[in-house]
């Protein structure tokens, strides 16, 4: 069975809440379930984490990666400043989507900048809570 691990970074725990019009009303354990819903459909097993601190995120990469086959993040604000994660995440050496709810390209300047892209197979933004099903199915399928 393959198992993905779903991650999400700094303030993605206040979905549902935090800004609606941008990030939609969705929570995260709504957008967990809907994954790991779909996984199991799929013969696949998600491992979800969620935290504000980028070395709890990196200390979860680090412990789950060797048992899974892909991974899907948010890393939030992380995308734009969080090296110490991009750095484990080079050294997983797994397919890694990036997912963004909103479209980072239509917001400010800085958020339009992602330090993970060059260690991520994909990127999708813009399509909300989606943009997390169509990362699994990618993986799923590679």
């Amino acid at each position: 069975m393959k198992t993905v691990l779903l991650i999400n970074g700094p303030n993605l725990n206040l979905l549902g809440q935090r800004e609606p019009e941008i990030y939609g009303r969705a929570t995260l354990i709504e957008i967990e379930n809907m994954v790991a819903e779909k996984a199991a459909r799929k013969g696949i097993q998600v491992k979800s984490f969620q935290s504000n601190h980028e070395g709890a995120i990196i200390d979860f990469v680090q412990a789950e990666h060797g048992a899974a086959d892909g991974i899907i993040i948010n890393p939030g604000a992380l995308t734009h400043y969080g090296y110490a994660l991009r750095d484990s995440l080079t050294g997983v050496r797994l397919p890694i989507i990036e997912v963004h709810i909103s479209n980072v390209h239509k917001r400010e300047e800085w958020r339009r900048q992602t330090i993970m892209a060059e260690v991520c197979t994909g990127i999708i933004c813009g399509l909300g809570a989606e943009g997390y099903l169509l990362a699994l199915d990618y993986l799923a399928n590679h």
